[in-house]
């Protein structure tokens, strides 16, 4: 039972699961470009670091996919995930700022290559059935989604993977966690009013590390504070 409800977490992980962005406006990357001075601050410096509300690498978002990138940013306008410095940002932005960020980044991960620390490992035996699955949403290496809106997680950090994860186990803090309901039901078991987490911490620092060892177009790009 446990190693079925932990494949449809991995598999639902991400954008799988996050609200999927609207019909957007066409992207511009040259705009984009132009717009991502709020950005470069943290995503444009290599291992930078959050320090509130949790400490974790801040997600490479250079190479992921335009489509998901959107969907993320209204998750935090509306409030559905809660990083207060994102939601910050967020409130800002207009569907074609959005866009135009998104395409950006997108392109930024075009004609990479895997660094070599990101060289694939084989699976572990204790998580050849858990992420058996997991290619049906990301679909392969866990860098090619069947659908844009899903984020590829191959290469992503696994401290940031492992912090989204448990995000969804948060409640009634204004500073940390994400309310997508789907999500939500993967990670909490609840019966005769009592909640609980479905997996242990240890299981979930596991398979965010497996996938952080797979090579993948997500990248940080260094960026010139001035344009």
């Amino acid at each position: 039972m446990m190693k079925k409800a932990l494949l449809t977490l991995i598999a639902l992980a991400g954008a799988c699961t996050f609200t999927q962005a609207q019909d957007a406006k066409a992207g511009d990357a040259k705009a984009g470009a132009g717009k991502a001075a709020m950005c470069i601050g943290c995503h444009g410096i290599i291992g930078y670091q959050a320090t509130f509300p949790e400490v974790y690498k801040v997600p490479k978002i250079a190479g992921q996919g335009a489509k998901y990138i959107v969907a993320s940013l209204q998750a935090y306008q509306k409030g559905d995930r809660k990083h207060p410095t994102m939601r910050g940002i967020s409130a800002s932005l207009t569907e074609q700022d959005m866009a135009d960020l998104a395409a950006f980044y997108e392109q930024q991960g075009q004609g990479g290559a895997a660094a070599p620390e990101q060289l694939a490992k084989p699976v572990p035996d204790a998580l050849k059935d858990r992420l058996a699955a997991c290619t049906a949403c990301h679909g392969a290496n866990f860098s090619k989604p069947i659908d844009p809106a899903y984020p590829r997680l191959a290469g992503q950090h696994a401290d940031y993977l492992y912090a989204a994860l448990r995000s969804y186990e948060t409640d009634g803090n204004p500073h940390v966690g994400r309310s997508n309901a789907v999500m939500r039901s993967q990670v909490i078991q609840e019966a005769d009013g009592k909640k609980k987490p479905t997996f242990q911490n240890a299981e979930l620092k596991q398979v965010a590390a497996y996938l952080a060892s797979l090579p993948g177009d997500l990248k940080t790009v260094p960026q010139a504070r001035m344009r």
